[in-house]
């Protein structure tokens, strides 16, 4: 693989602990600040709101321009805003620079994909951009663990000088590795929200959202039904977690491989065998050994579908891929959304810890059958996916 896809990993790895790690950080950053645990909470979903908003926008005002610098310009913000939160002498800063770090989440996610994909041949796309994802996935088996020890023996905004420097570590790798490209042709912005005319394109985010959300529905509540139902300690929930990243880094890989080969067949596999170990999760969460099992399943097989997804959503995009890739990014973060807002109304409802699982299975089956209609409609899956055409 080109070493410029270690560049965008490293980027992607950075911004994967901007995400997640402050969920260890919060009753530090909440006493620090004053404030209770719920107005902190706001610096988690806050950014999330932030991501999905930049995904669309700033892939759109930045689609004009070569992706290279795009990218820089992603990763300056990211920095930027990493050292507002490093610096924040209040809690309104530091929401402001979670947001700043949130805005390049999407785009830069959206805007890598077909820079990942336009540097190895048609056949080697999907794992291309597997590539890039493991330094997220990598954020979450690794990252996280260790970015909240460092906040919690040096203070938290410790973690965040940290991931500046991680920043300009990606700024300084995708301005020496990854080749500049040509000014992408097209109808100016007008011309890239032309994408969305499209139904395969729509149908597209749809799996995403619901194959995506069902996992993630289901991982929200993940530390319920390890106390709850499993038996475990809650100091144990930590390294369970872990679990599921290693499911999470080998999944992302397998997944880009196997959708290189075959788009349609991985994307069927991997929704029909994601609903099957969620409902298996789901009634054996009683028994711990099978608990580890259905973690490290869960993650494999709902992360192994991101590469192929936004394979598909490429493929379909013509003359604007990266605004329909990042669309597809900001699908991802919608999904996160209704997963974890639909396991608990099923908690609320009075169903049980094993409820979001269930629920997150339905859901899995529901993208299963929208991705098996969208392959027989007008445009359906197309036989080799490949980007490098519509992205020139």
């Amino acid at each position: 693989m080109p070493i410029a896809l270690y560049a965008l990993a490293i980027g992607g790895f950075g911004i994967g602990l901007t995400e997640f790690v402050i969920a260890g950080l919060l009753p530090e950053v909440a006493a620090d600040f004053h404030v209770t645990e719920a107005v902190a909470g706001g610096l988690i979903s806050g950014y999330a709101l932030s991501v999905a908003v930049g995904a669309i926008a700033l892939t759109a005002a930045l689609g004009r321009i070569d992706r290279r610098r795009a990218l820089l310009a992603l990763m300056v913000l990211f920095i930027a805003g990493n050292l507002l939160s490093a610096l924040a002498p209040g809690y309104g800063p530091m929401l402001l620079g979670r947001v700043l770090a949130a805005l390049c989440h999407g785009a830069f996610f959206g805007i890598g994909s077909v820079v990942a994909a336009d540097l190895v041949p048609a056949e080697r796309k999907a794992a291309a951009i597997s590539v890039m994802f493991a330094g997220l996935t990598v954020a979450n088996v690794l990252g996280v663990p260790l970015g909240t020890f460092l906040g919690q023996a040096a203070g938290w905004r410790a973690t965040f000088w940290a991931i500046a420097v991680i920043g300009v570590l990606a700024l300084a790798g995708i301005a020496v590795l990854t080749p500049a490209t040509p000014v992408p042709a097209g109808g100016g912005l007008l011309g890239e929200f032309k994408v969305f005319a499209s139904g395969q394109v729509w149908l597209s985010i749809l799996v995403t959202v619901l194959g995506y959300g069902g996992m993630f529905g289901a991982f929200s509540y993940l530390a319920y039904t390890l106390t709850g139902v499993g038996g475990f300690p809650a100091a144990a929930v930590p390294w369970l977690l872990i679990v599921f990243g290693v499911g999470l880094f080998a999944g992302n890989i397998a997944g880009g491989r196997a959708a290189d080969r075959n788009l349609a067949v991985t994307l069927i596999v991997l929704l029909a065998g994601l609903a099957v170990i969620l409902a298996g999760f789901a009634m054996t969460a009683g028994n711990q050994a099978a608990t580890v099992a259905g973690l490290l399943l869960m993650g494999g097989f709902g992360f192994a579908t991101v590469p192929g997804l936004q394979m598909r959503i490429l493929g379909h995009a013509g003359q604007a891929p990266t605004l329909a890739s990042g669309a597809n990014i900001a699908a991802f973060n919608v999904g996160n959304a209704f997963g974890a807002w639909l396991g608990g109304r099923t908690i609320d409802a009075g169903l049980g810890y094993t409820s979001p699982l269930w629920a997150g299975a339905a859901v899995t089956v529901a993208a299963l059958l929208v991705y098996l209609l969208a392959t027989r409609l007008p445009g359906g899956e197309f036989a080799t996916p490949t980007t490098t055409a519509a992205a020139r």
